[in-house]
């Protein structure tokens, strides 16, 4: 870590222990009954977002439906995160005054005349919303707005709710259709036009306020909302539970149709709930969450073990061989070679591709620590759940400005080759892998421009995330490279033959490609439970939160990586086979194959998927995950057995 991140931690510690301290956007807000300039405030604002299904990989912004219109002018300021995940938060029409009830209050009235074709399309636009299970997702006071619901005597709350409940046959649709008498209706739509929103709030004690604060005063820790349907009459609205529900033919209309969107706002007060836990119901209640802890301490000591008896095999066999080469070597009766010894005049000869392979560990290296500082700073809390869109903007600044140690590092092997084309090198540094994720990324992004969906980038935000690239990234880049092919090129404890030497017939198990296959079972043994949760986390719009045991998975997964390629070279090197500069970022690399099946596995079993764009999008931004992963653990794998051919042949005599 750089002196000036130290300094800046240190500097935020010592604020903390003069006043409290909050992340920037994660202070508490104070409510309160009248508007009281910057001490509280008597308006909660209800933000939309965008709305998503399980059952399709392209959101779209709540205006795209036809629901009551906003102001959007007033619209908050998303970051870079937020742009690239599709996240579009505009004010929404419901308003909302602390501490006043609403008891069914209208918004607006949508008429659907039969004979008006753009009213129908807009009405055949809400009906497949409804049918592919879209999902509002509202905010309020930077705290998702819940539905919470029961399966199998168990309540769930999650974020989000449906947009309403399509009933296909007499089974229903969906769980939530089935479980409710008022929705039973065979080929129907129950669109959601009115809402039940319970505000929960903490009223404690306030230095400033008092008494006051206590009693008209507090800060929101909770939102539930239940949606429900209901047949309006817009000059006498009913929303009592026994109203009947606006039912929507799956045909043509019989006449013309009406949908009033209404709400009601009820404030509860709980004070057994902090403002700093109110997050805990979300996380708590989500499905799997005990499984979750369950299986991954499970992974951990499953994979400790496996990793450390590879290293206490790995290190008793190579003392063995270590000493016996160096006791041969003072004996006075003078024996041939054999093992990886015998291959020392070879095991350091530059590979093919060499430019190739040196460009790929810079990128390697600039995604592997962009991984390990974005997951630190998550683990201390700076990149939380709360802190919308802030860990994927983390992580493309962190890639844009981690420039310099790619081109380092890739210069510093390529000279180490023998390489003399340097401007080859920094160029294709810098423009190769980005440009091939930059490229995946603009054919999905026009993809998405062409569904008018929300998770479409914006003109100028391509613009500037080509800026970032070429103004940021690729000159740091430069520097990077010129430091490296400045330094001295690095010295091998061996010294290479001209002529090679000729490597024997392989057994199965010591050929490169079953050796490659083998290389990724391990680390992908490690992480595949994350995966299932991190998936999650970006197809079903759950949230994830566990940054603590996935810090600790990718620990493991450094160290499976490392020992599964080390292990599997000592066994070529002494089969007499000395090409392992590929093979050794292709062992590790190959667990990103198995990743990819993995995702292969997930949208077969898990997604509803159907349709040809969302196929193609969640594919390609697979592939985009599964390419920075293969660089990842690619280049892991090769240091590893770089630093390893390098010290057992610094320890061994050799004429």
């Amino acid at each position: 870590m750089s002196p000036q991140v130290l300094v800046a931690l240190g500097a935020l510690l010592q604020a903390s222990l003069v006043q409290p301290f909050y992340l920037p956007g994660l202070a508490p807000v104070n409510f309160c009954k009248a508007d009281t300039e910057g001490k509280c405030k008597s308006d909660v604002i209800l933000y939309v977002n965008r709305l998503n299904t399980d059952e399709s990989v392209i959101p779209f912004e709540y205006h795209h439906f036809d629901f009551c219109p906003s102001n959007e002018n007033d619209s908050p300021v998303e970051n870079l995160g937020q742009v690239v995940f599709g996240e579009r938060i505009r004010p929404s029409p419901y308003k909302i005054k602390f501490l006043e009830s609403v008891n069914c209050s209208t918004v607006c009235t949508k008429t659907y005349h039969k004979s008006n074709r753009d009213e129908m399309s807009k009405l055949l636009l809400l009906k497949r919303g409804i049918s592919l299970n879209y999902r509002h997702h509202w905010i309020v006071d930077n705290m998702p707005v819940t539905w919470c619901y029961n399966i199998d005597d168990c309540q769930y709350c999650g974020e989000g709710f449906p947009m309403g409940c399509f009933v296909k046959d007499k089974r229903g649709f969906s769980d939530w259709c089935t479980t409710s008498l008022t929705y039973r209706n065979p080929n129907t739509y129950y669109i959601f036009n009115h809402v039940d929103l319970v505000i929960t709030y903490h009223s404690g004690k306030n230095e400033e306020w008092g008494t006051a604060f206590k009693e008209n005063g507090g800060r929101i820790v909770s939102v539930k909302v239940t949606p429900r349907s209901i047949r309006h009459d817009p000059k006498h609205p009913d929303c009592s539970v026994d109203a009947k529900p606006l039912e929507i033919p799956y045909g043509d209309l019989s006449n013309d149709l009406e949908i009033t969107y209404s709400y009601s706002v009820q404030f509860v007060q709980n004070n057994t709930v902090k403002w700093s836990s109110r997050w805990d119901y979300i996380l708590e209640t989500m499905p799997h969450t005990n499984i979750q802890w369950l299986s991954i301490s499970n992974s951990l000591v499953i994979v400790l073990f496996l990793t450390g008896m590879v290293a206490m095999i790995l290190l008793r066999t190579l003392h063995k061989d270590i000493a016996r080469y160096n006791q041969m070597d003072c004996g006075e009766d003078v024996q041939e070679d054999f093992g990886w010894k015998l291959v020392h005049g070879d095991v350091f000869r530059p590979p093919r591709k060499g430019m190739l392979l040196a460009v790929f560990l810079g990128s390697g290296t600039q995604v592997f620590c962009m991984v390990l500082v974005t997951l630190a700073f998550a683990c201390m809390g700076f990149l939380s759940p709360a802190n919308r869109g802030a860990l994927m903007t983390c992580a493309m600044v962190l890639f844009v400005w981690l420039g310099t140690p790619a081109g380092y590092v890739s210069a510093r092997v390529y000279k180490s080759f023998g390489g003399e084309k340097w401007k080859s090198n920094v160029l294709l540094t810098s423009m190769l892998c980005p440009g091939i994720v930059f490229a995946l990324f603009f054919i999905m992004n026009l993809i998405l421009w062409a569904k008018g969906s929300s998770a479409a980038v914006p003109f100028f935000t391509l613009l500037a995330l080509l800026g970032l690239w070429f103004g940021v990234s690729v000159p740091l880049t430069f520097v990077g490279a010129y430091f490296g092919f400045r330094k001295r090129m690095l010295e091998h404890p061996v010294r290479t033959n001209q002529i090679p030497r000729q490597i024997p017939d392989q057994n199965l198990y010591t050929r490169p490609v079953p050796g490659i296959i083998m290389g990724g079972v391990l680390p992908f043994g490690c992480i595949f439970i994350q995966l299932f949760f991190i998936l999650n986390s970006i197809w079903s719009s759950q949230t994830y939160y566990m940054f603590g045991f996935l810090f600790l998975v990718f620990i493991i997964l450094v160290i499976t990586c490392s020992e599964t390629t080390v292990l599997l070279c000592y066994f070529h090197l002494c089969a007499e086979d000395y090409h392992w500069w590929w093979r050794s970022f292709l062992t590790s690399g190959f667990t990103s194959f198995y990743l990819f099946i993995y995702c292969i596995h997930y949208f077969e079993t898990k997604l509803n998927i159907e349709d040809a764009a969302s196929t193609f999008l969640y594919y390609g931004y697979t592939l985009i995950i599964v390419f920075l992963f293969f660089l990842l653990t690619g280049t892991i794998g090769f240091f590893a057995c770089f630093l390893f051919v390098r010290k057992i042949y610094s320890v061994v005599k050799v004429d």
